[in-house]
This record gives structure tokens, sequence and C-alpha cells, in this order.
């Protein structure tokens, strides 16, 4: 992996569903570029695994057990984070799921789960993290950086994920209204919406028709690299974004065009 743009030394990292895709990508160039990573997932081996990993290239990293849906479980992570390596003052609000389904036909248990996941979970990782981190100083020291994680989605409209897109959507408005509320506290709230990326949640359906056919319906008709969030990622995270915050940016390479 390349020499990170932007250093995260001295600061803790706390990054949900950090099992795969996006929320592992997230804690490798975290961990790359000098944080210590706390890596939450219900999948525990995983991210130890993930958290192996990083320690075998030189680098901190701690796996906890976290269900988003669970308050306790999240009480208990940053718990665990705080004993071992210290107040997280990056939280990444990263772990949602997809329930595909076009409205008429979605079952109301999959829109309780979207719901619970992809906005409850944000809500309540974002609010525990925000508590910690007035607590330990954040007014005085401006350290505070939340990142939630949307998707391109909230921006569009389409046929087949009209709940998942409206929680993410939720997501979006919700960053600007914790910033709000957070701005006098030292703790900076952004969103990263990205685009549509392959990975094990999304992965069948662009080797689909049907998928093939959505990919070939966008400007650059290619999927966005993983890749493409890192530095976004990174400054969100990093003292340069001190002066940033109640912001959402797509990382799409034009798909919502």
């Amino acid at each position: 992996m390349d020499a990170p743009r932007y250093s995260l030394e001295g600061r803790v990292a706390l990054i949900t569903g950090a099992s795969s895709g996006l929320g592992a990508r997230f804690g490798r160039i975290y961990a790359a570029a000098g944080a210590a990573v706390v890596l939450g997932a219900r999948r525990v081996e995983r991210v130890a695994a993930l958290a192996d990993e990083i320690t075998a290239a030189g680098g901190k990293a701690l796996a906890v057990a976290l269900d988003v849906t669970d308050e306790a479980s999240i009480i208990a992570a940053f718990d665990a984070a705080e004993s071992a390596l210290g107040v997280p003052d990056v939280v990444v609000a990263n772990a949602g799921i997809v329930e595909p389904g076009r409205s008429i036909d979605l079952p109301a248990e999959a829109m309780r789960r979207l719901v619970d996941t992809n906005f409850n979970g944000v809500y309540l990782t974002a609010r525990e993290g925000a508590r910690r981190m007035i607590a330990a100083g954040s007014k005085q020291s401006e350290k505070g950086r939340i990142i939630l994680t949307g998707s391109i989605t909230a921006q569009m409209t389409g046929i087949g994920d009209p709940a998942y897109a409206a929680t993410k959507l939720a997501v979006q408005h919700l960053g600007r209204q914790f910033a709000r509320e957070w701005a006098r506290l030292g703790i900076n709230v952004n969103v990263i919406q990205p685009g549509y990326i392959r990975t094990e949640i999304d992965g069948e359906w662009f080797d689909s028709e049907g998928g093939k056919a959505q990919v070939a319906s966008w400007p650059r008709k290619r999927l966005t690299e993983i890749s493409a969030l890192d530095d976004m990622m990174l400054f969100f995270a990093s003292d340069a974004s001190r002066q940033v915050t109640g912001t959402f940016i797509s990382v799409d390479d034009g798909q919502s065009l």
C-alpha cells in the first residue's frame, strides 16, 4: 500500500463493520497512516484476523465484538477500546446492510432490519463516540472526528432499493444534525457517500445480467474502485479537516450523474 498523504499518528480510530469490504479497507489505511485501530464487527473471527494482519505489519490493532443494533454491545466495544488503546478520537460508523426489494414486495421485517442497522446503529455508534470524546476534552483539543458511511443512493431514485436509499438519506441529514450540535464541543462530523463498489455484499449482483446492464448505464461504465475513498477518509480523520464539519461528499466516479 502506498504511503498515506495524511498522518494519523497518535490517533485512535474505532471502525464498525470492519470485518470486510469498506470497513476492512478503512482499518488498513488508518493503520498505515499511524492510527491505532479498533476493528468492530459481529464476525469476530474476521476482525481478529485483520487485527493480526495489521499487527504483523507493524501497526496497532484491536478486534472487538460489535453489534451496532445492540447499544450494550457498542458501549462494551468502546470500553474495550479505551482500556486497551485510549479513547477513540476518530469514529467511523460504517456498519450497514442491504435488503433489496421493490417497495410493494419488501417484507416489513426487512425494513426494520435496515432501519435498525443503517440508521439506529449509526446514531448509537456516533453518539457513544461523541460522549467519550467530550469527556476526554474534545472541546479543548478539537480532535474529535466522526465519519458516517452513507451512499450515493441518498441522491438517486431507482427500482429495487427504496428503503435502503431512504436510510442512507437519513444518515446524510443525521451527519449535519450531529455536526451542528457538537460543533462547539470540538467534534467534526462528516458523511462519505461511496458509489457502487464490488464488495461481498453486492459482488454477485454485478456478475448478473442486471448488474452488467446497470454498470453499462453509467457515464464511465465501471465500478468505483475501493481505493478511491482512501484520501477522503484520511482527510476527514486528520488534523487537516479541522475546519470541515457538516459536509457530505460523493465518491462515485460519476455514477450518480
